[in-house]
């Protein structure tokens, strides 16, 4: 997760999802992984108190900033052996889709605004992060 001041992304030529200032959020699926650990995680991404406030660090909910959910199955790459990246630990699409969807609506019932990538697209990222500040969470 990267707090940034802009973030898009790209599918086939054309902008699917971009946000202003806001968090860049890449999410991995792995194989424990459930329904719990995805909303898990929407709470920690939405009240993580990442931002300066006047009065100390706040979150994405009290400043009411978007969240750009991009799936990232790569994340998962176990690069221990040989030159080629293993990603066995990353859950199949069939069980990460679901899941990615989760984290989405439960930031969405949360009122927080989202925006997307496309699961399993070859999507172009981009962002200007701020700080910068980048963080691996984990539930």
């Amino acid at each position: 997760m990267s707090r940034v001041s802009t973030a898009a992304v790209t599918v086939h030529g054309a902008v699917v999802g971009e946000i202003g200032p806001g968090l860049l959020s890449l999410v991995g699926v792995g194989h424990a992984d459930d329904v719990a650990a995805a909303r898990a995680l929407a709470r920690k991404v939405h009240e993580l108190r990442i931002f300066p406030g006047p009065d100390g660090e706040v979150s994405v909910a009290d400043l009411g900033l978007p969240v750009l959910v991009i799936s990232q199955f790569t994340l998962y790459a176990d690069t221990r052996k040989g030159r080629r990246p293993s990603w066995q630990d990353a859950a199949p699409g069939e069980v990460a889709e679901p899941l990615v969807d989760e984290v989405v609506a439960e930031l969405r019932r949360r009122g927080c605004t989202v925006a997307t990538g496309v699961f399993g697209a070859r999507m172009q990222v981009s962002s200007v992060n701020e700080g910068p500040m980048t963080l691996l969470l984990e539930v």
